[in-house]
């Protein structure tokens, strides 16, 4: 198959999902194309937003229109480690022999949804960390390795803080992109209280199966990227790190701690299949700069002179990426 037929059937497909998808999710275009990119890009994705708005929906959705095996994690303050990649247990045999078996956890699927993630305590949160990282988990001596693809949608709520532990910087680092659930408009919320009132559920059929998602990330990998682009993305990621050369001065201001390497990766793994998915095999700076505020948002740490002056990742971000595409 040419390269140009590969990318019109990875086109076709894509936009076949996303009408699928949005059979059931009304609007949130950006928080679905998100999804879908983490999904492609081989990362993972953490989701803030009020409940109620279709976060949990989106990835049950998504794993019928991808035939993809999906398992909901509820976190708890009382969840344990066990509880998401699983424990040893005891077997007995026919003969009444005993022998230890591994039951495998949640996490042993292609989509987890780890739902109010900052509800549970840091012990429950880092058992994720080995997964998301190193798509494998431990148990005893023995590594299980998770199936591709893997992907890990974590939520939570903003307005909630009491009996809460905030996500430690290290692990939020591991998340590909932060993407934030707006309420719908009036056009939007009109026409999910009109789906509400039919009579009939909704049927889904699958798009793409595991193995089409594998040729899809295949075919990302090889979208081309130009040394002037490549050097956006890292002149982008340095201009947030205070001290530096090249730091934009609102930066120098505001910012404590500036986005880690991995942000420079993750904006071009991002772009990559935002590129493939608007039929291009190249990236542009324009790619980076549409995926740039979900990959950064969350890899800035403000200082108290930003909170003081009523400055937010997304204030501070919108400027500095602009001063950064003017310098390109």
């Amino acid at each position: 198959m040419s390269i140009d037929s590969a990318l019109a059937d990875a086109v076709s497909q894509l936009n076949r999902v996303r009408s699928e998808i949005g059979k059931v999710i009304v609007g949130q275009t950006d928080v679905v194309d998100g999804v879908v990119i983490c999904l492609l890009a081989g990362g993972h994705v953490l989701l803030e937003g009020v409940p109620g708005l279709g976060k949990t929906t989106l990835l049950r959705t998504l794993a019928r229109v991808l035939h993809l095996k999906y398992s909901r994690i509820q976190f708890t303050p009382d969840l344990m480690p066990a509880d998401i990649v699983g424990s040893m247990i005891v077997e007995t045999d026919d003969k009444g022999g005993k022998q230890l078996r591994f039951q495998h956890g949640p996490i042993f699927s292609h989509l987890v949804l780890a739902d109010e993630i900052n509800r549970a305590t840091p012990k429950t949160q880092s058992a994720l960390l080995e997964a998301m990282q190193e798509r494998t988990v431990t148990s005893g001596n023995i590594t299980h390795e998770l199936e591709s693809p893997f992907l890990v949608m974590a939520t939570q709520n903003p307005i909630e803080m009491e009996g809460t532990y905030p996500l430690p910087e290290a692990q939020l680092d591991r998340f590909l992109m932060k993407i934030l659930v707006q309420y719908p408009t009036r056009a939007d919320l009109s026409l999910i209280v009109e789906r509400t009132i039919q009579r009939e559920e909704t049927e889904l059929s699958a798009q793409v199966d595991r193995e089409g998602i594998l040729k899809l990330r295949k075919l990302c990998r090889d979208v081309l990227v130009a040394p002037h682009v490549k050097n956006f993305a890292v002149d982008l990621v340095l201009a947030t790190q205070p001290g530096g050369a090249t730091t934009h001065p609102l930066a120098e201001k505001y910012i404590r701690y500036g986005s880690s390497p991995r942000g420079a990766q993750a904006l071009v793994e991002c772009g990559r299949v935002l590129a493939l998915m608007q039929g291009r095999m190249n990236l542009s700076t324009d790619d980076i700069t549409a995926v740039a505020a979900s990959v950064l948002r969350h890899r800035v740490i403000l200082n108290f002179d930003a909170h003081a002056d009523g400055q937010t990742p997304e204030t501070v971000l919108s400027k500095i990426i602009e001063g950064t595409k003017v310098a390109a």
